[in-house]
């Protein structure tokens, strides 16, 4: 695995255009489905529901239309352009507004761009949407390596991190000497990882997921009602819905044989998810009443474009990276600097394949310094003046944490994300911190916990 980015600089116009025999062919792989009995329980705790499933393959096959989806993406200005021998897809969107503050926004599994695409007016454009021009961002949404109509990486070492890494050149190669970035699930951690790597022109960062919670889910604040319902809205979901995640953290290639085969079996792990979600998508189909803008389209937009690049293995392969990834660091050998909670573990920088300019020592804990207000966009965390002005020592980070049960898990409508609506959550703290990015990167107890349970289910790769 190479430790920097190459620095080949074409960027090239894409365009897409899906044969209508590639359309066909989809149509009757669904109608050639061999379907398994109905569950004998009457939830959804033998996975994906029959009724779920097969009007969604009614729907997916007769009244389904992907040219819709095609042409909102044509409707962008999409490119792409190679990274570290990687052929990366984004789409680019500055904004009209002079002092628009550049911004980079990671998906994350099972999700794409096109869950994305609704953010791109409020954020480019927020005078149009009721916000003010100081509002404004120019726009780049990356697809993940292997992740739609990005190449899938022909070595191993591209996880998280080397991301991280990329999206910097990305950022970089466009011409953005100083920009912000946000992510959620698997681009929470690229994000996360672009700030502890100290990335050049990183002014600040914005989370929707916190990627160290599935590990310290019995520490979970519990004072509130609004804190026990996300506890046990937690506490159902690494009981109950945490299956996929093992699976992809550790035999990827042998579901990968079924997702690119079926797009049946495709639709049925992308929903098999978590217990919100499933319901939440199970009305949209069975009961014909979507929640919010979790639509029929948008839920078969986002698993169309998973068939249709067959990348559901390479995006799978994601998760087995970054277990190996932090699964070896672990087993290389750490310290630790205490004994009380939140201490951290120093990990020497060539086991984690780091940028050569992170020092040897630990990553401080965070400091709270504000709550953000119900319903404050991203931008109004911390507006573009005091975050530019901030010393280069130091990076912005905006945590958004909120009770499972009041978001549609992984497809995020516009309504629910904390960037682009003034309303992002029914209930969410937003909490800032300066991290000095000077030190080393250190690994939580927490994710030495993660870590430990992963190699212990098979992820060291043995």
């Amino acid at each position: 695995m190479s430790s920097t980015v190459k620095t080949a600089t074409d960027v090239r116009p894409f365009h897409v255009e899906i044969p209508e025999e590639k359309l066909d062919d989809l149509r009757r792989r669904i109608a050639a489905t061999r379907w398994p009995s109905k569950g004998l329980v009457p939830d959804r705790s033998q996975g994906v529901q029959l009724a779920t499933l097969q009007e969604l393959a009614r729907y997916w096959t007769t009244d389904y239309d992907w040219r819709k989806a095609e042409a909102k993406l044509n409707a962008l200005p999409q490119f792409t352009t190679e990274i570290d021998g990687v052929a990366m897809h984004f789409i680019h969107v500055r904004s009209r507004h002079e002092n628009a503050l550049p911004l980079i926004m990671t998906h994350g599994w099972p999700g794409s761009v096109i869950e994305l695409l609704e953010t791109v007016g409020p954020l480019t454009d927020p005078t149009a949407h009721g916000g003010a021009a100081e509002d404004a961002f120019h726009l780049v949404l990356p697809s993940l390596p292997g992740y739609g109509f990005s190449g899938e990486p022909a070595e191993l070492g591209w996880e998280s991190g080397r991301t991280a890494r990329a999206w910097a050149e990305l950022m970089h190669r466009l011409g953005y000497a100083r920009y912000v970035a946000q992510g959620g699930d698997v681009g929470a951690l690229v994000t996360d990882l672009m700030g502890r790597q100290a990335v050049e022109g990183l002014l600040g960062y914005h989370l929707n997921l916190l990627t160290a919670v599935l590990a310290i889910g019995d520490q979970l604040p519990k004072e509130s009602e609004q804190e026990r319902a996300a506890a046990e809205a937690f506490a159902t979901f690494r009981q109950e819905g945490f299956g996929y995640f093992l699976e992809m953290a550790t035999r990827q290639q042998t579901i990968g044989y079924a997702l690119l085969d079926s797009p049946v079996a495709l639709a049925a792990w992308l929903l098999d998810h978590d217990t919100d979600s499933h319901y939440k998508i199970s009305r949209a189909f069975v009961d014909d009443e979507p929640v919010g803008n979790l639509t029929r389209d948008r839920i078969v937009d986002n698993i169309t474009l998973y068939w249709l690049t067959g990348t559901a293995a390479s995006a799978a392969r994601s998760y087995w990276e970054d277990a190996r990834a932090l699964a070896a660091a672990l087993a290389s050998g750490q310290r630790s600097c205490g004994d009380r909670a939140g201490r951290l573990h120093h990990v020497p920088r060539r086991d984690l394949g780091l940028p050569a300019q992170l020092g040897s020592g630990g990553l401080p804990r965070p400091r709270l310094l504000q709550r953000g207000r119900q319903g404050r966009p991203l931008r109004r965390l911390g507006r573009a003046r005091p975050v530019r002005r901030r010393d280069a020592g130091c990076i912005q980070i905006t945590a958004l944490m909120t009770p499972l049960s009041s978001v549609p898990t992984k497809v995020m409508p516009v309504a629910h994300h904390p960037a682009a609506s003034a309303r992002a959550t029914k209930f969410w703290r937003a909490n800032s911190h300066r991290i000095n990015t000077g030190g080393g990167i250190g690994l939580l107890p927490q994710e030495q916990a993660f870590a430990d349970a992963v190699r212990q289910a098979g992820g060291s790769g043995r």
